[in-house]
């Protein structure tokens, strides 16, 4: 769900054949398309059938035709995708949520391609760093990219890129969505999300962690300060774990993560989860309304998804999608994703995930230009 501008929230729209016998070796023909097989006749039976039988242009014999059928059935295959173990990339540091959703999610996928897919984080410019690795990478379906919402959000920005966002892709299907929490630590006297908005009501502000800037996390807290006049002053980080750690030592007021990172140090008492910026309650976070209670309008999810370079081989395309579709059907990897992103596992067509890339971008882009903000 993403900002138009206008005050509200709408939706994001959302090969092959057998060498010839030797016998049957074509011989010049002068040009009119005619190739003769040698005839062997059998010593005894100079009337029998031949063997092999000349073909003039018209319907093949069948004896000919069945032969050949035969041939290129037994032709050699394209080589099988994939042959050797995958890399995936992702933008964010070690111990964040992107980090946590490649990790899940390499094992089931490897299992299902036939080769291990191997984790690389590429942290940096709101993940950035990793979209330029990807899109320089070889298109040969074994650098692929866990991508996120970031990705609009880091595109929103404008900066130079040396890539097209959208266009320097392949587009390979949408995993899952999910929200983000605006934590406290647990001494913090605001006990809700209008305590908060008060106290950030005042000349000083109040600070706000993320996972960087250009980030969702960053956005997710422009967007609530524009929406309600709270003075919100954006502290970037390098990734989650370390906001987290800076939110836990006081160094912040609240810091904007997703319910995988802030959800262990909220269970243990650490931190207190005051409002959640999905549009709906989560029953991981029990008791903690959705921003939009307080602030009616506002909701922000994000996503993750597979997309390798531009102009990705279509059966590498193939085999990753069918693989994201079956790893969707699977009950313990449902379940899973829902206890660490508190999220919903919904897939999409290559061309759905392509077009949502494109609309957040621009939407984003509103807020970008409204609120005057460049990147760190």
């Amino acid at each position: 769900m993403l900002w138009d501008g206008s005050g509200t929230i709408e939706a994001a729209p959302m090969q092959g054949g057998r060498a010839t016998p030797a016998s049957v070796a074509a011989r010049p023909d002068g040009g009119n398309g005619t190739v003769t097989a040698p005839i062997r006749v059998p010593r005894r039976r100079a009337e029998a059938e031949p063997e092999h039988t000349a073909w003039t242009g018209g319907p093949l014999p069948r004896r000919l035709f069945l032969g050949a059928a035969a041939g290129l059935a037994a032709g050699p295959a394209l080589a099988a995708y994939p042959e050797r173990p995958l890399v995936m990339l992702h933008g964010f540091a070690p111990g964040g949520s992107a980090d946590t959703l490649a990790r899940v999610l390499s094992a089931p996928l490897g299992g299902l391609l036939g080769q291990p897919v191997l984790i690389e984080p590429r942290p940096g410019a709101g993940g950035m760093v990793a979209a330029g690795a990807l899109n320089r990478a070889a298109a040969d379906g074994y650098t692929i990219g866990l991508m996120t919402g970031g990705h609009a959000v880091g595109a929103a920005f404008g900066r130079n890129l040396a890539f097209d966002p959208v266009a320097g892709f392949t587009w390979v299907a949408r995993v899952v969505e999910y929200g983000f929490v605006v934590a406290v630590r647990a001494d913090n006297p605001a006990r809700d999300l209008a305590a908060l908005l008060r106290l950030a009501a005042t000349p000083a502000g109040l600070s706000f962690g993320s996972a960087g800037s250009g980030s969702t996390h960053h956005l997710a807290g422009e967007l609530l300060g524009a929406m309600t006049g709270a003075r919100l002053l954006h502290v970037p980080y390098r990734g989650e774990a370390d906001a987290i750690t800076a939110l836990m030592a006081g160094d912040l007021a609240c810091a904007i993560i997703t319910t995988v990172t802030a959800g262990p140090h909220v269970r243990d008492g650490r931190l207190r989860a005051i409002a959640l910026t999905a549009p709906e309650p989560s029953a991981s976070f029990p008791g903690v309304p959705p921003v939009g209670r307080t602030v009616p309008g506002y909701a922000v999810t994000t996503w993750a998804g597979l997309a390798g370079p531009a102009s990705l081989p279509a059966p590498a395309v193939a085999a990753l999608h069918k693989a994201v579709l079956s790893l969707a059907e699977q009950p313990a990897l449902r379940a899973r994703l829902a206890e660490l992103v508190d999220g919903q596992v919904r897939t999409s067509s290559p061309e759905e995930l392509r077009d949502l890339v494109a609309g957040e971008i621009a939407r984003w882009r509103q807020l970008v230009v409204s609120r005057q903000l460049q990147p760190d």
